[in-house]
């Protein structure tokens, strides 16, 4: 599939005219899947202009017209459910039935977003001026440049694309370079539905290439990111000169606090499978563990004894439950991460290494206790099959521990305390939070986080609002 698609510019593959390749690899067992010639500056400014001269096409076409192409998408992609995993899977190493269940996720994008399309509302406002009315009204922003991670490589693409075209944008979308076969799996699916060309466009290559034209150009009015909280803050630098609207995903270290009052086993079921899922390279997932003293036992057993039943293996295996991480780099980091908890004082409970007898980046689900604040298992987001678990005594003392981080994306609370479970949520500081749930990313719902995490929102009736202007129209008669 290498062969056949690479770049996608004004709605038709062409071969990338950088001087790099890229070289795309299966982490479950280390080989190259193929390969792709990268874009050149030049490919990305030819995307950016075909995604100009689209624009006003595909804002002159009426909401429900645009509602009808997005409902086509959303059918075009569930024709190619069993591929889109496979895919999916072979690239980013996450399992089967995690593969499956992305693809259903960014499905669900398309179809909310058609539907949003039609519910783009108004208002007017008396005016103070006699015979006068004020008109709020909103429109596109224009040409959208849409940047995303590996560790889903289409939801996070949906999340992105659906809104904008909804909203009457024209995209230039540049996926992780690590995983194009899944981006272009998405932009063939747009290409069946008979999304003009030009209106979505895609470039795959090395940074210099394929950002820079993108920040820099003035017909680019809005920038969306999901990545790395440094990779944020350079983007907010560099879009400054031209002051392009930005909504922004960034990292997160999110804090799962487990009262004294909580159903354990019942939070140990929930929380094991969501730590470990994509093998805990999730910005959602929860990384730092505060267990009320009194449980802290039970739950620590608890977790461990769940770890050690998961089956981790090859992706494209049906019976996995947990793949690799992405990369060697990724492998490196979590040995470093576990190695620090070490010398600063954390009892490995389980795991702990690299798993033995695979050419993939396999590390075994790891448990972690008696972690200390400074160590950066707590103190930084690990993104990898870690839990670090430790211990309060105390609700306002464990609160105030755990929004001392900088990263607020999300947050859980376990308790059966009907007035806590009211009031804890109005003190945590994250953008999500959870109570005995981890259940946050929808397509109905706004996903999003404050602080380094990010700003604006995707998903729910507010993330079509990122891709918007606010006009104000006064109208005497």
């Amino acid at each position: 599939m290498y062969e056949k698609y690479g770049q996608f510019i004004n709605g038709a593959w062409r071969k990338g005219q950088g001087k790099e390749t890229i070289v795309v690899t299966d982490p479950g067992r280390n080989e190259k899947l193929g390969e792709i010639a990268g874009a050149s500056q030049q490919d990305t400014l030819d995307a950016i202009a075909s995604a100009a001269a689209a624009l006003p096409l595909w804002q002159q076409l009426s909401a429900w017209e645009r509602a009808s192409k997005l409902h086509r998408v959303a059918h075009e992609m569930e024709q190619v459910r069993e591929q889109a995993a496979h895919i999916i899977s072979l690239e980013s190493g996450k399992p089967l039935a995690q593969a499956s269940r992305e693809w259903t996720l960014a499905i669900d994008q398309f179809t909310w977003y058609a539907e949003e399309a039609r519910r783009i509302y108004g208002r007017i406002v008396e005016s103070r001026v006699p015979g006068g009315r004020c008109e709020v009204s909103h429109q596109g922003v224009g040409v959208v440049a849409a940047f995303t991670a590996w560790n889903f490589p289409v939801v996070l693409i949906a999340r992105k694309v659906a809104p904008a075209l909804a909203a009457g944008c024209s995209v230039v979308l540049r996926p992780s370079s690590e995983v194009p076969g899944c981006a272009s799996i998405i932009m063939t699916c747009l290409q069946k539905a008979e999304i003009p060309s030009g209106v979505v466009n895609m470039v795959v290559g090395v940074t210099a290439n394929t950002y820079q034209p993108l920040i820099d150009s003035p017909v680019v009015r809005k920038v969306t990111l999901t990545g790395s909280t440094a990779i944020g803050q350079q983007m907010i630098r560099d879009s400054a000169a031209t002051i392009k609207r930005l909504s922004m995903e960034l990292g997160g270290n999110a804090p799962m606090i487990v009262f004294e009052d909580a159903d354990i086993e019942k939070a140990l079921d929930m929380a094991v499978p969501t730590k470990f899922a994509n093998c805990g390279q999730v910005c959602v997932t929860p990384d730092r563990f505060y267990v009320h003293h009194s449980v802290a036992q039970a739950f620590i057993e608890g977790f461990a004894r769940r770890a050690e039943a998961i089956k981790v293996g090859y992706g494209q295996d049906e019976s996995s439950e947990m793949g690799p991480l992405i990369n060697q780099r990724r492998l490196t980091a979590i040995e470093k991460i576990v190695e620090d908890a070490r010398q600063k004082g954390a009892r490995v409970v389980t795991g702990g290494h690299r798993i033995a007898g695979t050419p993939g980046f396999f590390y075994a689900p790891t448990v972690l206790a008696d972690v200390p604040e400074e160590a950066l298992a707590l103190a930084e987001e690990n993104f990898g099959p870690i839990a670090a678990i430790t211990t309060f005594s105390d609700e306002d003392e464990v609160l105030a521990r755990v929004n001392r981080s900088d990263y607020a994306l999300s947050a859980y609370a376990f308790t059966r305390d009907a007035a806590r479970i009211r009031r804890v949520p109005a003190q945590l500081q994250a953008g999500m939070v959870g109570i005995n749930s981890f259940a946050l990313a929808s397509a109905d719902v706004p996903f999003g986080g404050i602080k380094a995490s990010g700003m604006g929102s995707e998903g729910g009736s507010e993330g079509i609002l990122e891709y918007m202007n606010v006009k104000l129209t006064q109208v005497v008669l």
